[in-house]
């Protein structure tokens, strides 16, 4: 079973191409977490949000790196962080076009 992690908080930029030079060495960092499959960064300019959808190959990676991806951004200087751990229905989701899962 693979598992989808949601994170989200209050962010003031940068944005767009700002914040892919920025942020850089960080996903590099991220890629290299044990158990992950794959991050996709978020960003909303309009709203001041940021964040990221990450899929785990199981629940202890992904509980592992909740907890310390919440003090790293914590450590930034972020507050009002946003996190949820969900199943993913693997299943239904090759059928709705999720070719990435492997089942």
């Amino acid at each position: 079973m693979k598992y989808l992690l949601q994170i989200d908080f209050p962010h003031n930029g940068p944005f767009g191409k700002e914040m892919s030079v920025a942020m850089a060495d960080l996903a590099k960092d991220i890629a290299t977490e044990e158990g992950l499959e794959f991050k996709i960064w978020t960003e909303n300019e309009a709203s001041k949000e940021a964040g990221g959808i990450y899929v785990f190959n199981n629940l202890e990676d992904a509980n592992r790196y909740l907890d310390k991806h919440t003090k790293r951004l914590q450590s930034f200087g972020y507050d009002n962080i946003n996190s949820k751990i969900f199943n993913i229905n693997e299943e239904l989701s090759v059928l709705s076009k999720a070719g990435f899962l492997k089942i």
